[in-house]
């Protein structure tokens, strides 16, 4: 909102709004960009023309992405857990529109941007940040930094008027030039969030096969390089940064366990029972095996419970190679 009232009614620029959120949720944010700002906020449609002095939010469960001179809203695979994602929209900026864009990282979690900006910035685009010290949730815009050669690194109130005072400037011949060059990888990964069907079929898909299963659909991942960055994308086109597989499977981890220990309390209750019921039928042999299995099956589930309730953070049970790994292979 302080972004969009730093913007005049004649911004000759488009803006578009990645906001991550439930795929089940409501979002007001054109409403409240309406009241914040002069331009005209909305939820676009799929195929919708492209407007200056317009503020395109992606719809809740809904990648926003952009094309020559129209809006694509998708329902592509989800990208860093996430259906909008950040990263989906600053690489088909990169690729349609490259030294026309700006792109922007603001307060979050984790890195979805990341990548994106870094095509984007690649593609000759401009890469802006906003100040961690400034920002409520600083991973993101964190993230984005220790990756991309960041063009600004502002705080949110000096956002809007730099926007507002380079889309007012020409672009460098040598940038545009730039545009004109294929990326043949760009064009697979947009081509993958929009779920087209070529990408999935194409068995010359860019990268090599990794040792990780996709945390979504439990498919190969693949690593595909990005240059300073590695990202992993299933056959289906769930993606992954390095930073969000790691928290994807740390929640796998903590299921697992969770469904471990409930596993083992019902083992144990069940053998408890049936040593019992040996009891009662004279059978003291089978009666002393169930409760050798119930006492054992109540020690590991309270080894279970143990870790899940004293760990600050259950990535700390995965074992230190494999953790090493996944970070390893993000560079």
């Amino acid at each position: 909102m302080k972004i969009a009232r730093a913007f005049p009614a004649d911004l000759p620029a488009a803006v578009f709004v990645v906001l991550h959120m439930p795929p089940e949720g409501h979002s007001v944010l054109p409403s409240l960009l309406n009241r914040a700002g002069n331009l005209t906020a909305l939820h676009p449609m799929d195929g919708e023309p492209i407007r200056n002095g317009h503020i395109y939010v992606a719809p809740p469960d809904h990648h926003l992405m952009v094309h020559d001179d129209h809006v694509r809203v998708v329902h592509g695979p989800r990208e860093n857990r996430h259906r909008p994602s950040v990263d989906p929209l600053m690489r088909s900026a990169a690729q349609y529109h490259g030294p026309y864009s700006i792109g922007v990282i603001l307060s979050g979690s984790l890195d979805d941007g990341t990548a994106g900006l870094l095509a984007l910035k690649r593609r000759g685009g401009i890469a802006m940040v906003q100040d961690p010290k400034d920002a409520l949730f600083p991973g993101m815009p964190t993230s984005a930094m220790s990756i991309v050669d960041i063009d600004y690194c502002l705080p949110l109130s000096d956002i809007g008027p730099t926007i507002t005072r380079l889309v007012t400037e020409s672009v460098d011949e040598t940038e545009d030039e730039r545009m004109s060059s294929r990326d043949d990888n760009l064009d697979y990964e947009n081509r993958a969030s929009e779920a087209d069907l070529g990408p999935i079929e194409d068995e010359n898909r860019p990268g090599v096969p990794s040792q990780f299963a996709c945390p979504d659909c439990g498919g190969v991942l693949w690593e595909v390089g990005n240059g300073k960055m590695l990202r992993f994308r299933c056959r289906v086109g769930h993606a992954f940064s390095p930073e969000t597989l790691l928290a994807s499977q740390t929640d796998g981890l903590e299921a697992a366990l969770w469904s471990a220990m409930r596993a083992l309390e019902e083992k144990a209750s069940l053998t408890r029972r049936l040593a019992d019921r040996a009891t009662e039928h004279a059978q003291p042999g089978a009666a002393a095996r169930f409760r050798e299995q119930s006492q054992a099956a109540e020690v590991h589930a309270n080894t279970i419970r143990d870790v899940l309730l004293s760990a600050t953070d259950v990535s700390d049970v995965v074992p230190d190679d494999a953790d090493q790994r996944v970070r390893q292979a993000g560079g």
